[in-house]
């Protein structure tokens, strides 16, 4: 009895969506950070992020007075809060982010 070959999958060379972070992939998607960045200081941005007080305000609307416990919710609040936001917003989020960081 012949057995089919199984293919193999070509191996990859950079990672895959799912082993990038969360809060990686939602910086990238609103353009807050380059997609090279590393993840650790991606996660430094996304606190920076997070402690903005106009996200903050958003995030807070988005929550509607529940307390986020679960961590990935409160990612997802962020990217809800970064998705309302317009791109003038976003563009000060990211002058304010980097200045911070200088």
């Amino acid at each position: 009895m012949k057995h089919r070959k199984q293919n193999k999958p070509a191996l990859q060379t950079h990672p895959s969506a799912s082993a990038v972070p969360s809060y990686h992939r939602i910086l990238v998607k609103h353009g807050l950070i380059e997609k090279t960045l590393s993840i650790p200081d991606a996660y430094k941005v996304f606190l920076k992020v997070g402690a903005d007080p106009e996200v903050h305000k958003l995030r807070r609307q988005i929550a509607h007075g529940s307390k986020m416990k679960h961590v990935p919710a409160l990612y997802l609040a962020t990217a809800m809060a970064l998705q309302g936001m317009t791109k003038k917003e976003l563009e000060a989020l990211k002058l304010r982010i980097e200045e911070k960081r200088v």
